[in-house]
């Protein structure tokens, strides 16, 4: 079967995480990805590591299958003239460069729009193409600093702490490809692209949901709680007698459920414990006592006690544990794709389960200029020149 997006043209100018990784959701999806990059390759993440495979990156690889690479001087007359070219028979591109500078290439919106008035125009930047900070490059842990994420991260004794993986990169990329896959929705109704303006701090912001609501409702300023939760108590990471385990209870039921399983009968009784507002009232003394109930069990005991009472629970798991574990199999977590100089590559797979258009791994993660002489052919509908803007050697 086709893929959903099957047909559609994307060419990413993107580069490290953010736009990558929306432009990969786009190419499991079915669409033909085109990655720009200068002769050489530009992607920082080509060469962040270790480690590395025969010289590919880990990092790089994480984003970029389902691609294609052509190698562009976009500094040139000759290499802006190829993109207009290129832009002429896309349905998208995508691109992470500072606000400005496509329109100083003559590549903005505005100039590609009117080649191709079908053409849907992303631009992500740091932080979006308008308001004082509008010319600033854009860093996730810039983002998490500047968007309150690192201030709820971590304890009053580590003070702020980023998050482990880019997560504003990634709610970025997830936001982009939404975005994206809406203007072809919209496209099919009205006849025309558009411009789509993203910018990581914005997503960065919206992507504090419950946090932010708290602090617009009350006025008061979020403090980090570590592995707690700010709204729901007990709710959070505990020692059992062979390591962490989280304990989510999600209302006044499940704690019952869970004191039922408890040798300190009072818990369940105390009247400061039976209702959620209270819980997060005295969230230190209740959390105590839990500790010392949930380090007298194992984590696999209290797994399937609590799964026989209907508790949230899961033990913390590195991540040899992690893609050891069944389910990570089951659910086929994994795939692996083959590259004819680099090898094997092991990548995470897609999380998008389509019943009729399923995603799929037909390209890894390409070298530098690897498909010139390819697109050149296939997008412009000619055979590839003996000479062009392309770099040939890369």
């Amino acid at each position: 079967m086709p893929g959903a997006l099957d047909g559609v043209r994307v060419l990413d100018l993107s580069r490290v995480l953010a736009g990558p990784y929306a432009t990969m959701i786009l190419g499991d999806l079915g669409a033909d990805v085109i990655k720009v990059e200068a002769p050489g390759g530009s992607d920082d993440t080509r060469f962040w590591g270790p480690p590395f495979q025969n010289g590919m990156s880990a990092y790089y690889t994480a984003v970029n299958r389902n691609k294609r690479s052509i190698t562009v001087n976009l500094k040139s007359a000759e290499g802006q003239e190829t993109i207009r070219r290129l832009a002429e028979t896309a349905d998208v591109l995508i691109h992470n460069f500072k606000t400005g500078t496509m329109e100083q290439w003559e590549l903005g919106y505005e100039s590609l729009s009117r080649l191709n008035p079908r053409l849907i125009y992303c631009s992500i930047t740091g932080f979006g193409e308008t308001g004082p900070l509008a010319p600033l490059a854009g860093y996730d842990y810039i983002i998490q600093a500047m968007s309150g994420w690192m201030s709820i991260n971590g304890t009053a004794d580590t003070g702020p702490l980023k998050v482990g993986v880019a997560v504003t990169d990634v709610f970025t990329g997830l936001y982009a490809a939404i975005a994206i896959e809406a203007a072809l929705l919209a496209r099919e109704k009205t006849g025309r692209g558009q411009k789509i303006d993203l910018a990581l701090f914005d997503c960065a912001v919206s992507a504090l949901v419950n946090v932010a609501a708290n602090y617009l409702l009350s006025g008061d300023v979020p403090k980090p709680l570590g592995n707690e939760h700010p709204n729901i108590v007990p709710y959070s990471t505990y020692m059992a007698s062979d390591g962490p385990i989280v304990i989510a209870v999600g209302n006044d039921r499940q704690f019952q459920a869970l004191c039922s399983l408890l040798s300190d009968h009072s818990l369940g009784t105390d009247p400061r414990f039976q209702t959620n507002p209270g819980r997060v009232a005295h969230r230190e003394e209740l959390n105590r006592r839990l500790n010392e109930e949930i380090k007298r069990r194992t984590r696999a005991e209290w797994q399937r006690l609590l799964a026989e009472k209907g508790i949230p629970c899961g033990p913390v798991q590195t991540l040899d544990e992690l893609f050891r574990h069944p389910q990570t199999a089951a659910r086929e977590m994994t795939v692996t794709v083959h590259h004819p100089i680099v090898g094997p590559l092991t990548l995470v797979a897609s999380p998008l389960k389509l019943s009729d258009t399923a995603v799929s791994y037909r390209l890894p993660p390409p070298l530098a200029g690897e498909h010139n002489r390819e697109v050149e052919a296939g997008w412009q509908g000619k055979p590839a020149a003996e000479n062009g803007p392309y770099d040939k050697n890369q």
